[in-house]
């Protein structure tokens, strides 16, 4: 069948077209190439082609201007988009004007070829839908970086702009999931209603279902401000059981909360992240698992920083910028001092780095960062290491827990409860492990703990510990 297709290929690169052709040719299709899109757009005015695979940057027209014609003449043409300015704009607006897949350059080889042959086996009758506008255009991208990784985040968000799914954040602390749930918000078709942010782990376990739903005597939640907009549900797995029993009535559609100034259910897109293993919590009892299935129809998996350090440069000019523009004094940093920031372990992803190069532009009178200055601000702030003397101690690991809490957080501070929920993070393992050494003894455990056993019984109802059971 691949004889009797024919690809279009746009690129002013001598040499990408020459690859691109002689690899389509060995594949059995016919290739046609040129290195302007004014000749693209009479061969397919003509009639020409099955598929086009064309670079941004031409050099008579961008193709981004280009392709609303090519959709409006050949509606149904696919178009793959190559480009090397590899942000989330390029990747954005490639499926606003209809783009049927972007690549990065470089690009793989086999990437190229698997998403032609995708392109070329589709429906005759099908149409890729367009992307929402952006609402935005502005330079200061919500999120930077043109490694790899990255390149798969920006492909993925550009998919789902468009839609109305409900979406899965999933990554480290500090990784920005709150700009990717915000992108997918200011990008998409309720980006005229709000963008509601509720952090459950910052939130008290008791306060929860009032945040969200509101109260019976009138008082609205969260749920009815985002009525028309985005509900972004941060640290979703911290949310109890029975808060995650209603929130999965609003997804099916039968929460009775409605909005006194509709006397409507209200009309969201959830938005839900976390950091934590669902799966596992699932396996623990602590998270429903039909409303996991619920959440994650659309995931989003975004890198810690550690799996995309060629990424760090752009971040810290980045952040050395909007540090000035916040009124920081005004610095560059030098390259040793760039080479040595790749190379840190990054246990708070970006934001400790972008905390990092706030604290430097606060405390350091010298204009220009260099390396002393990162290594002593890298040592001066690093949790507690294992030591040559013995294992580390208890009060060593939750030092270097907490340390990694307070870097995760904007400015270092945490949200007010910090005691309240260390605490409940504590106690729910200990509790569990201590029912599981007693067979879910309750009388043993709670003399082990040293507690009453109707307090133990408490603990173990507002925890939501998974009661272990007496093997036989």
């Amino acid at each position: 069948m691949s004889a009797h297709h024919k690809i279009l290929i746009a690129d002013d690169d001598a040499s990408i077209r020459l690859v691109l052709s002689q690899a389509f040719t060995r594949l059995g299709y016919q290739v046609r190439a040129t290195g302007n899109a004014t000749t693209l757009l009479k061969w397919v005015s003509d009639g020409e082609g099955d598929l086009v695979i064309t670079d941004v940057v031409m050099p008579d027209e961008n193709v981004f201007d280009v392709l609303p014609r090519i959709r409006k003449d050949r509606p149904k043409l696919p178009v793959i988009v190559m480009s090397a300015q590899n942000t989330l704009v390029t990747a954005v607006n490639a499926a606003e004007v209809g783009a049927f897949e972007y690549i990065p350059k470089p690009f793989d080889l086999d990437d190229m070829t698997a998403a032609a042959k995708r392109a070329l086996s589709r429906p005759a009758d099908s149409e890729a839908a367009k992307a929402q506008a952006r609402a935005v255009r502005d330079e200061r991208l919500p999120l930077i970086g043109r490694s790899a990784p990255m390149q798969e985040v920006y492909r993925t968000i550009a998919r789902l702009v468009g839609a109305d799914l409900t979406t899965l954040i999933l990554g480290e602390s500090g990784t920005g999931k709150e700009l990717v749930a915000r992108a997918l918000h200011d990008l998409g078709r309720r980006r005229d209603g709000k963008f509601v942010v509720i952090n459950l782990a910052a939130t008290p376990r008791e306060r929860v279902e009032t945040e969200l739903f509101g109260r019976d005597e009138g008082e609205s939640g969260k749920l009815v401000e985002a009525d028309g907009g985005t509900l972004f549900l941060d640290e979703i797995g911290d949310m109890p059981l029975d808060a995650q029993t209603r929130l999965l009535r609003v997804i099916d559609g039968s929460e009775s909360a409605l909005n006194p100034k509709t006397n409507r259910r209200p009309n969201v897109r959830i938005i839900a992240a976390t950091n934590r293993d669902l799966r596992g919590l699932i396996q623990q009892g602590l998270f429903r698992e039909d409303l996991f299935f619920r959440l994650n129809v659309a995931p989003v998996r975004l890198p810690p920083l550690r799996d995309r350090t060629e990424d760090i440069p752009d971040l810290a000019r980045s952040f050395l910028l909007r540090a000035n523009r916040e009124g920081l004094p005004s610095k560059t940093i030098d390259q040793n001092a760039l080479e040595r920031l790749k190379i840190h372990s990054w246990p708070g992803n970006v934001r400790e780095l972008e905390n990092l190069i706030r604290r430097i532009c606060a405390l350091y009178g010298e204009d220009l960062i260099t390396a002393r200055i990162i290594e002593r601000e890298l040592q001066d702030h690093s949790p507690a290491q294992v030591t040559e003397e013995g294992p580390i101690t208890l009060s060593g690991l939750i030092e270097r827990y907490l340390s990694r809490h307070f870097a995760d957080q904007p400015d270092g501070i945490p949200a007010v409860g910090l005691y309240d929920r260390i605490l409940m993070e504590m106690e729910a393992p200990l509790i569990k492990l201590t029912l599981n050494a007693t067979r879910g003894n309750q009388v043993r455990a709670a003399e082990i703990l040293g507690l009453n056993r109707n307090t133990l019984r408490k603990k173990i109802q507002d925890l939501g510990v998974n009661m272990a059971k007496p093997k036989r």
